[in-house]
């Protein structure tokens, strides 16, 4: 086939210098693009541009389209953060065939017979080669050393490598019952330092032979795909933040316990039950509602309804009232979006008037906002397209803040795509109470928080009871969500979520078939058990003295995003067994986390990384590069710090937001030289935006024995006081004025 390459820009441009590379060639018509180009003739040879534009330093959009194809507009969607891109700065002359691009400290090798693109880094290390059947347009890329992650929530193993996946999008099948429901996103994420957003088209995957393979769907405009370069997995995180948002910034009772419920009684039971949250002691900041359909008696009168239930919430606005004086915020589920939902909140007009456009779809949450509603719970939504997929993730982002501008929102969803970081939560669906369930939940979490989604978790317990729903299925859950970004308990038989669900003689409503209720619900003498209400209290009041430190990890990832649930591979890179690790994660930078996985478990096996690490129980030290043993009863979750750590701990308290003249806690787990952040704001408006907030630097030198302490940022730093002590050492209260202060311990 004869080649015919005309004079094209390349561009350099931008900080990182910006590369813009457009081939032009006579293909055969690609069968793919000919439903988009129905509507005009296409015969014989279809003219293609292979565009190359460097977004960042490690940042490449790669687009190959019709010629006549507007880029900026036909393959900009909302998944993407809007920007403007880069324009043709100078010109260069190509050889036919063949071409080779500078990219900053990279190299780009394009051909387009067969079409081909290899990029090298400076000291000529492949890091992707991609090539593009011009027939069926699939593309083949390579996976490097290591294990290849990614494509969303729901998927397994870990190492995507060995599998296919068909990218189908809701709660499908037996793989519900295990691994959850499926959001794809199609993101792969290379251990080897490399990721691929195949942002259009549509399609499925073939992780099974010596190349990936990425076939697209019937229709399509062309491709649109990202490639990633990192040194660091940081890095890459970073890219991937740039390119599709940063994670926004929760408040902070979205990081306390959330009481999810269903079946219920009348107004009595909805209020004593706050009321007992509070009697005994049990931290709690959210109550979350089920809606009528999916139970018989919810917060509303059926699928889709904004009316409240008489027989449930006969004065919601005296009811909602009287929970916010109790400290406690109102979530509300809701079903039934529009199958066609579009646009947006700010719409106006004829737009707006649409039954499917976002802000005529708000509009109907808005009464219930201004009764004092404090987020939502969007469920279902399976058979939405992506596009409205996402509409609904932002929608109740921009809904939530038109309607109350001075109160950050919150959302869980079920379904969500790429972006929804910026808008709300996500949590794994209607999965089964089982073991099996239980260990899958902890690597879809590392997976999920790899793709981008910071904000997710589980129905602690599993949604649907079997046999093995136990009172230490239940416990050994509640302990794994105390160390998710998501803490809530929900399910059927949801008297059973509560912490004092198992010392009551009864399960309550059993939703359930009767038959099946009897085959696997507790007896009546199983729910006389006291050690889980007090087990449950321990990591509740665990998860608030923990909130310094998790605040802070989140906003660390509302910069730079990074995930609040991470795999060792994000902290261990050149550690090969870290990073196949699927059953232990890091919790922020310092934590690592190894859940009790197995039934009347003795001891817990866990492999620490590289390095010195500390029991955060027992203070005792552990080294690292090993499988370590430990020994476990049914109260204990092993839990290990690595060296150089400095941990911020805050008093218990019953809610996020609770007043406290108690001082925070930095404790420092010597060894290893490190620094951390303390970032504080209040904890629920967006008065951060402006700068009203305090960050201070924390760094520990191992060979000084000295903790430094100076502001980093923000407008708010304020004197305060610290309670300081090594891990195993008695601690001392310092006064911090404002300016740099070291303490030698």
């Amino acid at each position: 086939m004869a080649n015919d390459f005309s004079r094209r820009e390349v561009l350099r441009g931008m900080s990182a210098g910006a590369a813009r590379l457009l081939l032009r060639e006579r293909f055969a018509c690609m069968p793919f693009l000919s439903a988009v180009f129905a509507d005009r003739t296409v015969a014989g040879d279809a003219v293609l541009e292979l565009s190359l534009t460097a977004l960042s330093e490690n940042t490449l959009r790669i687009t190959v389209a019709a010629v006549d194809v507007d880029l900026a507009q036909t393959f900009t969607d909302d998944s993407l953060m809007p920007r403007a891109w880069p324009p043709p700065l100078v010109h260069k002359e190509l050889k036919p065939g063949e071409a080779s691009v500078a990219w900053g400290k990279y190299s780009i090798q394009a051909s387009t017979d067969p079409f081909h693109l290899a990029v090298k880094d400076a000291g000529g290390r492949p890091r992707q080669e991609l090539s593009l059947d011009t027939r069926t347009g699939k593309v083949s890329f390579s996976y490097g050393d290591g294990p290849v992650f990614g494509l969303g929530e729901g998927v397994h193993p870990l190492n995507r490598r060995g599998t296919t996946d068909a990218m189908r999008n809701g709660q499908h099948g037996e793989e519900l019952r295990v691994y959850g429901a499926r959001a794809p996103f199609p993101l792969l994420i290379g251990a080897s330092g490399w990721g691929l957003f195949f942002h259009e088209p549509w399609g499925s995957f073939d992780l099974t032979g010596e190349a990936g393979i990425f076939t697209p769907g019937e229709s399509a405009r062309g491709h649109d795909i990202f490639l990633m370069l990192g040194d660091t997995p940081a890095q890459l995180m970073r890219e991937w933040a740039e390119l599709t948002g940063y994670p926004h910034m929760p408040p902070l009772w979205a990081l306390g316990y959330q009481q999810s419920h269903r079946t219920l009684a009348n107004r009595q039971e909805v209020l004593a039950e706050a009321k007992t949250f509070r009697e005994k002691r049990l931290p709690c900041d959210a109550l979350i509602y089920l809606g009528t359909g999916f139970c018989p008696s919810g917060w509303n009168t059926g699928h889709g309804s904004f009316t409240f239930n008489d027989a449930v919430f006969p004065d919601p606005e005296v009811m909602i009232n009287k929970l916010h004086e109790d400290h406690f915020k109102v979530v509300l589920h809701v079903v039934n979006p529009p199958e066609d939902l579009h646009g947006k909140v700010a719409d106006a007009g004829t737009a707006a008037e649409e039954p499917g456009d976002a802000a005529a779809y708000w509009s109907r949450h808005v009464p219930l906002m201004r009764m004092g509603i404090d987020g939502w719970w969007p469920d279902e939504g399976d058979v939405l397209p992506v596009a409205s997929r996402l509409a609904r993730n932002e929608m109740y982002w921009e809904g939530q803040r038109q309607t109350r501008p001075d109160r950050r929102p919150y959302a869980l969803h079920r379904n969500g795509y790429v972006g929804l970081q910026r808008y709300g939560w996500l949590w794994s669906g209607d999965i089964f109470s089982t073991w099996k369930t239980l260990a899958a939940q902890v690597m879809v979490g590392i997976n999920a928080g790899l793709c981008g989604i910071p904000y997710w978790g589980t129905d602690t317990g599993g949604f649907v009871p079997t046999k093995e729903f136990t009172a230490e299925l239940f416990v050994r859950w509640f302990q794994f969500s105390a160390f998710c970004p998501l803490f809530r308990s929900h399910g059927r038989a949801w008297k059973l979520r509560l912490p004092w669900g198992w010392n009551t003689g009864d399960y309550g409503p059993a939703e359930l078939d009767p038959e099946y209720a009897a085959a696997v619900l507790p007896k009546a003498e199983d729910l006389h058990n006291p050690e889980v209400e007090r087990i449950c209290r321990k990591y509740l009041n665990l998860r608030y003295q923990l909130l310094p430190y998790i605040y802070s990890a989140v906003e660390e990832g509302h910069r730079t995003g990074m995930p609040l649930m991470r795999a060792l591979w994000l902290t261990y890179p050149d550690d090969a067994k870290a990073a196949a690790i699927e059953d232990a994660y890091m919790f922020g930078d310092s934590l690592m986390v190894a859940p009790v996985l197995e039934p009347a478990a003795e001891k817990r096996q866990a492999y620490l990384p590289q390095g010195l690490w500390w029991d955060f129980w027992t203070s005792e030290k552990v080294d690292g590069g090993k499988l370590v043993n430990r020994s476990v009863d049914l109260e204990t979750l092993p839990v290990y710090i690595k060296a150089g750590s400095i941990v911020h701990t805050g008093p218990v308290k019953q809610f996020a937001l609770e007043p406290s003249t108690e001082p925070i806690k930095l404790t420092v787990y010597s060894g290893a030289d490190g620094q951390a952040s303390l970032y504080e704001d209040d904890g629920q408006s967006f008065a951060y935006e402006r700068g009203d907030f305090s960050c201070l630097e924390l760094r520990w030198t191992e060979s000084s024995r000295s903790l430094h302490i100076k502001p980093c940022g923000g407008t708010s730093a304020r004197s305060q006081r610290f309670r300081i002590a090594l891990a195993n050492g008695p601690e001392r209260v310092v006064t911090f004025d404002g300016k740099e202060l070291s303490i030698h311990l």
